[in-house]
């Protein structure tokens, strides 16, 4: 099999071995590597054979990629850089898996931000008017089921040096980050259906722009999202709902 990227297999990663952190999180397989272009290009090339519940991990990125073709670096150990390989039955859920996982891993990570992590349609959590995490999910589909799912989640643990990012608590470590956050990825996966009138509620409680204007993707106030992801804007009176697109607000972002 060949993968993506000039990546390095390791078998420990922060010195658990591979099979321990496989048991430690319940999980079908873990798949550490020291360094790798994108955790979702290996987790391509392992997915047609891949058990649910496949992780591949990477102590750095050199090419992770983002929503739209960006790419980025990511700093060795500075933060948590994974794919998830799951393979779920509802259709329905993967048009809100993005939302879905964002808001349990959000939940999940609140403690060790020691503040209220926030949410940003369609895949990006925030602490403070920092960006802390984003979520990209990449489907394979056969016909009109999925085969699997993708999940690709860039989490900071340690605050980047730029003014527009966030971490987490100071002393915080990438295995308690993932203690919290593989579980709640994997319940985020596991779920079914739309978004519930509950969830729907937690995510308001978080939503980063609820009240406020935005220029993209059309200029307006934020009402919310629906059940099945769309992002609601009113403009001049009138409600619209957009399934797609980055969101841009109107004036600087400020959270206080």
């Amino acid at each position: 099999m060949s993968l993506a990227g000039d990546a390095r297999a390791a078998r420990q990663y922060d010195g658990e071995s591979v099979e321990a952190l496989a048991a430690r999180w319940q999980l079908a397989g873990v798949h550490a590597y020291d360094a790798v272009g994108s955790t979702l290009d290996v987790a391509h090339a392992l997915a047609p054979s891949a058990a649910s519940g496949t992780l591949v991990i990477a102590n750095e990125q050199t090419a992770g990629r983002g929503r739209h073709g960006r790419r980025w670096t990511s700093a060795p150990g500075a933060g948590v850089w994974l794919t998830l390989i799951e393979r779920p039955t509802d259709a329905r859920a993967l048009d809100v898996i993005a939302l879905r996982c964002g808001l349990y891993a959000a939940e999940a990570l609140d403690e060790l931000a020691g503040e209220t992590v926030r949410v940003k349609w369609p895949n990006d959590l925030y602490v403070g008017d920092g960006k802390l995490a984003g979520i990209l999910i990449e489907t394979r589909w056969r016909g009109t089921s999925p085969e699997w799912v993708a999940i690709g989640f860039g989490l900071n643990v340690a605050a980047p040096d730029v003014p527009t990012g966030a971490g987490l608590s100071a002393g915080v470590s990438r295995m308690e980050a993932l203690d919290e956050l593989v579980p709640a990825l994997r319940r985020a996966a596991a779920a079914t259906r739309h978004l519930s009138d509950a969830e729907l509620a937690r995510w308001r409680e978080r939503d980063l722009a609820v009240g406020r204007r935005i220029a993209e993707p059309t200029n307006g106030v934020v009402q919310g999202i629906s059940a099945n992801g769309e992002l609601l804007v009113s403009t001049d009176g009138q409600l619209t709902a957009h399934r797609s697109g980055s969101l841009t607000f109107a004036e600087p972002l400020s959270c206080s």
